[in-house]
């Protein structure tokens, strides 16, 4: 693993837009012009939870992951990973570590056709070191933050949008931002969270469940009609 780097040692780089715990990485350049985005949690949906993933050899796709993606690619649907990435704020691992499993991850996903137009993260959490700790930070889920700033530099529709999670704070986040649909999935913590998802605490937000982000293809099927 790579020698810890704190997010101060790494400000030089234009994707960690604070220079120290959001990292903000437009991949093909595209906007979603008004359009609604597909809002991806990374772990657990389209990677198997492992805890703390940190390491290239840990990183497994969740096998109905690149067609689901594939399937909003081919529609034009901007595709977007919002992720809290609490184990850089903790100290297990650095944003460089971080940057090399996501290479993986899109590599992965690359090599069966699919890809992703934004990849946005979070290492700041209350027990975080040094810069990294912060009580309640605004980017981190359940808060906004990280999903209201894709939305913007997108130009996305949020009300139609969708925000798929295997916790409830992805989806808490994305009904905090105005995302309109959400998904919960039973991969990773899903299974779990199911069992306290209340859906009329998740208002206006119209949820659903679904085994993994293969239930992601009834919504992309209405943006096609649509």
């Amino acid at each position: 693993m790579q020698k810890q780097e704190h997010g101060s040692q790494r400000s030089h780089d234009p994707r960690l837009i604070d220079g120290v715990g959001v990292w903000l990485e437009h991949l093909t350049g595209a906007r979603s012009g008004g359009d609604p985005i597909l809002f991806l949690d990374r772990d657990g949906v389209i990677v198997q939870e492992v805890g703390y993933l940190r390491s290239v050899e840990d990183v497994r796709l969740v096998e109905a992951a690149p067609a689901a993606i594939r399937m909003a690619n081919s529609l034009s649907i901007r595709t977007v990973i919002v992720t809290n990435q609490s184990g850089i704020g903790r100290g297990l691992y650095s944003w460089r570590d971080f940057e090399v499993v996501q290479e993986k991850v899109l590599g992965d996903l690359a090599r069966a056709g699919a890809y992703v137009d934004v990849v946005a993260a979070c290492a700041y959490h209350a027990l975080g070191k040094g810069k990294l700790a912060h009580a309640n930070h605004m980017w981190r889920k359940p808060n906004s933050g990280m999903i209201s700033g894709v939305a913007a530099l997108m130009e996305a529709n949020l009300a139609q949008s969708l925000i798929v999670g295997d916790r409830l704070s992805d989806l808490l986040a994305g009904q905090r931002a105005g995302v309109g649909r959400g998904l919960l999935v039973r991969t990773g913590y899903g299974t779990r969270e199911a069992t306290l998802l209340s859906p009329e605490s998740l208002k206006p937000m119209s949820v659903e469940i679904s085994d993994d982000i293969a239930g992601v293809k009834g919504w992309l099927s209405e943006q096609r009609r649509g």
